[in-house]
């Protein structure tokens, strides 16, 4: 995976004077920008960019998620969408700009602006300008970032756009009607009321566009709610909010899942949602008509609707268990369970349990098994990276997911304006330093045997999430060695009594649990809409060579088709992507995708 270096002073022979008039260089830089990019000016725009300059656009002039890389990759950009696409471009308005001493070697002038896409709809940006080895010379931008905002015709119903009508005793019919869908096909149906599919159909409410959830579980939040007791968020709040409706300032810092369960739930009541809860989706398929026959068995009876978008927010691998086979598992006398099946520790009270996984949720049981007194067996089949939660959060987080800090809009428009390959070399300073301040914590795990490492590429927690969700995670019960270790060599097989090593070793257990991931994304939709449609699906996470998140909320391969997934804060915030593009295409504002080459 390519990287690129930032643009350190050093890189750039350039200093910063102390008196640094920052708004007359933003001023004067977007002036000129606005000039160039309205006239389809791609040559003068190029001359306010660094050569190794980067470009990030969502939806606002690709229709897609793009990242360009270097000036003849923008520059070709410009020209496609510019002149060829003949995009007009106007009205850009600065909201802010400061200059943002990052580290003593790292500076820039950020400005956040907004524009206008004629015909499409409203835009923001964010520009980090940097300074040039002749001190008297205009900053030149390294890094841009323009994201869709809104539909030109079609905003948001919220706000003063909300629903002015009093209600006169007709609401709790009309919210019966609209549930049973009695009269009208949806548009859009979601399979999924997790947080992912219940933030995509909120944003598709405030605009206007027909949606029926489906979830299988007998009420909303029991995909939290039957998790093992012990589960609790590892995000603070302040990173987790879900969209038009943030967790009161009474809430705990780190949610319980069962909490976040009825959280859930009184989300999808609050919002007005159309959700059948203890339905299934049966089959999805595309038509000769262009739409969708969605199939949903509900209370043992079949609906079939036409519809024109299928949606599946069914979680990371679709919440499938992911068990890996070895030799003699159907021999073995004890139980073998997986993390999403575990539930609470005190159901093994007086027996041997081995967890098999050294991230998250494996932490998470392991700790769970320790505190309740049971003798429990940490297998670390490969090295991990770990921080704590009191350094590497603060560090990764602060000031923008933090108390007192930003709207939770301006601050998911900020982490992405950071394109990730660009931001590597960030990660990896910021890395050394977390292992830095944790250096008590993980001396203490290597003098246990654990394997440690440092993430892809050095960068700790940036680019793992992407490559393979979350696995970073501290336990000073694993210190302390109240949780046993064994890594020393590969599982075998399994025997009656337990497991046996390829060393030779062998471990007695009662209880195997794997914490071992999920399955497949592409499976959940084989098993939903065929062979044929799931044969057709670009593959789903994991990062393109541009740095961007495969196939997740946006062309899938297959018309009509979108896989909505993340954590809370990434389901929150590209959940707004998912619905402006289901809404341009339903309302012809949709343009033609300018997708990377595969």
């Amino acid at each position: 995976m390519q990287s690129f270096p930032l643009p350190t002073l050093d890189r750039l022979n350039a200093t910063i004077p102390p008196d640094l008039d920052s708004n007359k260089f933003a001023t004067d830089w977007m002036a000129a920008f606005a000039k160039c990019v309205e006239a389809g000016d791609v040559a003068g725009t190029m001359a306010l960019f660094n050569t190794d300059s980067h470009w990030r656009d969502m939806l606002a002039l690709t229709w897609d998620f793009r990242t360009f890389h270097g000036a003849a990759s923008i520059a070709k950009f410009l020209t496609d969408r510019l002149v060829s696409a003949k995009l007009a471009i106007r009205n850009f308005c600065i909201k802010e700009q400061a200059l943002q001493p990052l580290m003593p070697d790292l500076a820039w002038i950020r400005i956040a602006f907004d524009f206008d896409v004629t015909h499409v709809g409203k835009a923001s940006g964010i520009v980090r300008l940097v300074p040039q080895s002749n001190a008297g010379a205009p900053w030149k931008a390294h890094c841009m970032y323009t994201n869709l905002e809104e539909l030109k015709g079609f905003p948001e119903e919220i706000g003063y756009l909300r629903n002015p009508v009093p209600d006169r005793g007709t609401w709790a019919q009309a919210r019966e009607q609209a549930l049973e869908l009695a009269n009208e096909d949806p548009v859009v149906v979601i399979i999924g009321a997790g947080h992912s599919g219940l933030d995509l159909a909120a944003r598709l409410k405030c605009l206007n566009v027909r949606t029926l959830v489906v979830e299988r579980n007998a009420r909303i939040g029991d995909n939290w709610r039957n998790r093992y007791d012990a589960l609790c968020l590892h995000d603070p709040v302040w990173y987790d909010h879900m969209p038009y409706m943030p967790f009161p300032s009474t809430w705990p810092i780190y949610t319980p899942a069962k909490k976040l369960a009825n959280w859930l739930e009184h989300y999808a009541e609050a919002l007005e949602l159309d959700v059948w809860t203890s339905s299934t989706v049966t089959s999805a398929r595309p038509n000769a008509a262009g739409s969708w026959d969605v199939a949903i068995n509900r209370a043992s009876k079949e609906r079939v609707f036409k519809v024109k978008h299928v949606v599946f927010a069914t979680g990371m691998g679709g919440g499938e268990a992911k068990f890996p086979s070895y030799p003699g598992m159907d021999t073995f006398k004890g139980e073998i369970l997986h993390s999403t099946q575990h539930k609470r520790a005190l159901d093994h009270a007086g027996k041997k349990v081995v967890v098999v996984g050294a991230c998250t949720s494996a932490h998470d049981v392991a700790a769970d098994y320790c505190t309740h007194g049971i003798d429990v067996t940490m297998f670390q089949r490969s090295s991990t990276y770990v921080m704590s939660t009191e350094n590497g959060l603060t560090s990764l987080m602060r000031p923008n997911y933090w108390e007192g800090g930003p709207p939770v809009d301006s601050a998911d428009r900020e982490s992405a304006s950071l394109p990730l390959l660009m931001a590597v070399e960030l990660y990896q300073r910021l890395t050394g330093a977390i292992a830095q301040a944790d250096k008590k914590l993980l001396d203490g795990l290597r003098k246990r045997g654990f394997r440690l490492n440092m993430g892809t590429m050095d960068t700790g927690s940036g680019l793992i999430p992407w490559e393979r969700g979350w696995g970073i995670l501290s336990r000073q019960l694993l210190v302390d060695g109240k949780i046993k270790l064994k890594n020393d060599s590969q599982i075998e097989e399994f025997t009656e009594t337990g497991l046996k090593f390829e060393n030779g070793s062998e471990l007695a257990a009662d209880v195997v649990v794997f914490a071992t991931g999920l399955g497949n994304a592409r499976d959940t939709v084989r098993k939903i809409c065929g062979d044929a449609v799931a044969d057709r699906c670009k593959r789903i996470w994991g990062l393109n060579a541009e740095g961007e998140v495969n196939g997740a909320w946006r062309d899938l391969g297959v018309p009509g088709l979108w896989y909505m997934m993340g954590n809370l804060a990434l389901a929150r915030f590209h959940s707004k992507h998912v619905a402006l593009q289901i809404k341009a295409i339903e309302e012809g504002l949709f343009g033609g995708r300018y997708a990377a080459e595969e």
